[in-house]
């Protein structure tokens, strides 16, 4: 019973000792380009689905330890408060804008034979009181 307790305390130490060298080789700040996706609005009763517009959209200020990061914004916007979601191979970025809705970026681990991390871009708002949600595919580059 000794030795399983004790190959588990090593391999969960060996585990936070790998995810904490990792967090210090993550950047802080990506740029990231969707080109691809779908979006649906909700009209008359039904979604219908459409395509939507190719999107690029800046992340600065990453801090893992505090689960923070920054939406870096166009001109004459003011910078969105991102928290973070930390999971085995991927960072989730979550945004919640003022009105309530909810914009989801996922970063995935850097894929070696590209350099890029490969991401999904999730956006859940309204117009005029009808539900619009879009789910974008795409890449990120370290900035």
């Amino acid at each position: 019973m000794q030795v399983k307790r004790t190959a588990f305390l090593c391999g969960a130490l060996a585990l936070l000792m790998s995810s904490a060298g990792r967090a210090e080789d993550e950047p802080k700040g990506y740029v990231c380009t969707f080109d691809a996706g779908t979006a649906w609005t909700f009209d008359a009763g039904k979604f219908a689905q459409k395509s939507p517009e190719p999107i690029k959209l800046a992340i600065a200020d990453v801090n893992l330890e505090r689960q923070t990061a920054t939406l870096v914004p166009d001109a004459g916007k003011a910078p969105g408060a991102l928290k973070i979601v930390r999971a085995i191979n991927a960072n989730h970025f979550l945004e919640v804008v003022n009105e309530g809705f909810l914009n989801l970026t996922t970063i995935y681990d850097k894929d070696p034979a590209s350099g890029e991390y490969p991401a999904v871009h999730s956006r859940h708002f309204g117009v005029l009181g009808q539900p619009v949600v879009a789910q974008y595919a795409g890449a990120c580059s370290a900035k």
